[in-house]
């Protein structure tokens, strides 16, 4: 090789690596190599996220004119601690499919006759808690024989009791965070002994955080027990896990990007406030993870969610602790579709807006 030609060479190579990089000359062939082959494999990924997006566009024009649909009911609202949130993710609902041009109406099974649904064609379920999400609503609808979105009766009885589901994932083997139930003759230094401080104590049957609280010491138990069985008899302690708090939505039986969430107090929970009320926590998507460790979660929700036999769309909590152990936490079977909710969100990333999204799950019902 003459020294032009090898001058010419590591010119080339140099190129390469500013472009792909913008970094100072590289002397290094193989480092150069090594950025291009980045460069193709991000273009890939770029490619890829391209042909995701055509695929829902795609998918989602299989159903072009919203006549298809029928008469439908969004129904939201109820009677459950929740009705406030079904409120507010239900109108959101309400209004993507009627901008879209869907007969959509809403029905509030607290202000109406259940017995009217027979007059519509589907329902679109977003009554959160109680009545709307632990199989009452499916079973209704199953018998007039109403499609609807989402679960079945099995999936959503199952999904509204924590104790159940983490008592089914642990017979299928899946990691879900020790817990305890408790009644009013509890031991605590018992339930102290076998999980540990802090931990975190909760209604079996509610969702949305609710009836929730952090215990730090002993003297703590009985005022939490106390807050929580105003929401039911059914009451349960579960290990505090220390680490990162995970959301997995899943949508069609696909996992979506996992999302990564940040309360402003990271020495608290994901609470109540933090879900709909306060705008100082953090969602980060990318979450963080490496994408072995995403690929892994996702896959371990993906198990978790089958295992329920939920349908759909649906959402799976969970932790890493610091060691890097992932652990399974709960299912939401009817998530949130409100400003701050993370079913959107995680949709958004996926290369679906609001409209198309409420739009994708209706046509689950056809």
């Amino acid at each position: 090789m003459t020294s032009n030609n090898h001058q010419k060479n590591t010119n080339d190579l140099h190129k390469a690596s500013d472009n792909v990089e913008g970094k100072a000359t590289i002397t290094n062939p193989e480092t150069a190599l090594a950025a291009a082959a980045q460069a193709e494999q991000d273009k890939l990924a770029s490619d890829k996220v391209a042909n995701d997006r055509a695929e829902l566009s795609n998918n989602n024009s299989e159903v072009k004119d919203a006549g298809q649909f029928g008469k439908v009911a969004v129904i939201y609202g109820g009677s459950s601690n929740e009705r406030s949130v079904s409120l507010d993710s239900g109108a959101a609902v309400l209004q993507a499919l009627q901008n879209q041009g869907v007969d959509a109406t809403h029905f509030d099974p607290k202000h109406q006759d259940i017995t009217e649904l027979r007059d519509y064609d589907r329902v679109f379920n977003v009554l959160h808690g109680r009545g709307g999400e632990d199989g009452l609503l499916q079973g209704v609808l199953q018998w007039f024989d109403i499609p609807q979105t989402g679960s079945g009766i099995l999936a959503s009885a199952l999904g509204m009791d924590k104790v159940r589901t983490k008592q089914l994932w642990q017979g299928c083997g899946l990691a879900t965070a020790p817990f305890s139930l408790l009644t009013a003759d509890t031991d605590w230094q018992q339930v102290v002994n076998m999980l540990g401080l802090p931990l975190i104590i909760k209604p079996v049957h509610e969702g949305s955080s609710i009836g929730m609280t952090k215990v730090n010491n002993l003297d703590e138990l009985p005022a939490a027990y106390a807050t929580a069985v105003q929401c039911g008899d059914a009451v349960m302690a579960e290990r505090w896990i220390t680490g990162r708090e995970f959301t997995i939505v899943i949508i069609d039986d696909e996992a979506y990007p996992v999302i990564r969430l940040e309360p402003a107090d990271i020495t608290n929970f994901y609470d109540f406030e933090a879900k709909y009320n306060r705008n100082d926590t953090s969602y980060y998507i990318p979450c963080g993870l490496s994408d072995a460790d995403e690929k892994h979660l996702q896959d371990l929700s993906l198990a978790a969610f089958r295992a329920v036999d939920a349908k759909g769309w649906g959402r799976i909590d969970a932790m890493q602790d610091e060691a890097g152990n992932f652990w399974l936490l709960e299912i939401n079977t009817v998530p949130g579709m409100t400003s701050h909710s993370l079913v959107p969100m995680a949709a958004k990333a996926r290369g679906m807006d609001f409209n198309t999204l409420c739009w994708h799950i209706l046509t689950q019902t056809l």
